[in-house]
């Protein structure tokens, strides 16, 4: 399987993801500079954490403009697997991928701290070798790690079986406690 990580300026998180795609799960790896077209012999698209562009205006609504980010929707159209960590799951949002928004973190603080999330959905590429209902310790860091979506399609998220994860704890005040979520194809 050759896996795709995606690099933006400010992104911090790539080479710990390059580490457990290639050294953990033994696939294939390659980077991919924002600017770069992506090859179609790809398997599957990573956007690692980090803060691209420094999070300026807003946390990954420049990345969410990179060139790159043309190919990565025509491969999601095309049902290949994209995973947005992080930031990564920021910029998927904001590039209209995913649906909803992340807002500032209701204390208008920076988060640095550890969490638990709660599998939801393990029917996902990401998420099959967790049981549902698991718990998994996880850090995270960040100032806009809000979840938002309106009732009609948080409702919409629910039916189509699109919540991946939710915080133990809701530590940001979330909607519904979402820490993640999946497109329709999961």
């Amino acid at each position: 399987m050759k896996v795709g990580v995606i690099v933006f300026p400010g992104s911090n998180c790539d080479r710990d993801m390059y580490h457990v795609l290639q050294d953990v799960f033994k696939l294939e790896v390659k980077y991919f500079w924002h600017e770069d077209k992506l090859p179609k012999n790809l398997d599957a698209v990573v956007l690692p954490g980090g803060f691209s562009y420094g999070d300026r205006l807003r946390a990954g609504v420049i990345a969410a403009h990179s060139p790159v980010i043309s190919d990565v929707k025509k491969m999601a159209e095309k049902g290949m697997p994209v995973l947005g960590v992080c930031n990564g799951f920021q910029i998927l949002v904001e590039s209209e991928l995913l649906p909803g928004v992340l807002l500032k973190n209701t204390s208008l603080n920076f988060m640095c701290q550890w969490t638990e999330l709660i599998v939801r959905n393990n029917k996902t590429p990401f998420t099959s070798k967790f049981k549902l209902g698991q718990t998994i310790p996880i850090p995270i860091a960040n100032g806009e790690g809000r979840y938002y979506i309106d009732k009609q399609n948080l409702e919409k998220l629910k039916k189509n079986n699109q919540i991946v994860f939710q915080y133990g704890n809701n530590i940001n005040d979330s909607v519904f406690d979402i820490a993640g979520i999946c497109n329709k194809e999961g």
